[in-house]
């Protein structure tokens, strides 16, 4: 058994959407693995994707007493609990590895920087979820996106930085999770999925 007490499990969504999936999806992640609170949200004011790319951000600290969570979905969870490594808790934000761009904005900061690791299944630090907030960073569409991931991971990655935050990199990334395969995971076992 690993003992995460530091690690809240953590789904969130809005009423009656998957709850099945969602319980099996937490019921999975807790195999081999005890956290430190595991909790299951559903929000009345999450209606479509983005209400819930917009609570993702600015409410899921909320529910959240540990100093990280490990947030899940119905389509994505941890599969491999044996390969939990206790270096990831160094970092603010660590998801799968996304692929190389095929345009010139998706994945891009505004200095043009490349971003290659996000996806919204992830390990994230209280620090980095409260700082939206407490930042008060404006909810706003990015090339027509407004995906919670790349508000975090790529849209104002620098302000993030610039206030502590440290941001899994690509050769770490690849032993946490996988979305889909690319030429730096392929054959790699991980300790999270999600699914397309």
């Amino acid at each position: 058994m690993i003992f995460l007490p530091k690690v809240t499990l953590i789904a969130l969504t809005g009423l009656n959407y998957k709850t099945v999936e969602h319980a099996e999806a937490i019921r999975k992640s807790c195999e081999g693995i005890e956290w430190g609170d595991v909790k299951f949200i559903q929000q009345a004011n999450i209606t479509d994707v983005n209400s819930w790319n917009k609570a993702v951000i600015y409410d899921l600290w909320k529910y959240v007493d540990t100093e990280y969570a490990m947030f899940i979905h119905h389509d994505g969870y941890v599969i491999n609990p044996e390969l939990w490594d206790d270096k990831w808790l160094n970092y603010d934000y660590i998801g799968a590895p996304w692929p190389l761009s095929v345009d010139e904005f998706s994945y891009y900061t505004s200095e043009g920087d490349l971003v290659r690791v996000g996806n919204s299944v992830s390990l994230r630090s209280k620090k980095i979820m409260e700082l939206p907030t407490k930042l008060n960073l404006p909810w706003k569409s990015y090339f027509g996106n407004t995906n919670e991931d790349g508000f975090l991971c790529v849209h104002n990655r620098k302000v993030l930085q610039n206030n502590g935050c440290v941001f899994a990199p690509l050769e770490v990334a690849v032993h946490f999770s996988k979305e889909i395969e690319i030429p730096e995971n392929v054959g790699l076992p991980t300790f999270a999925f999600h699914s397309l």
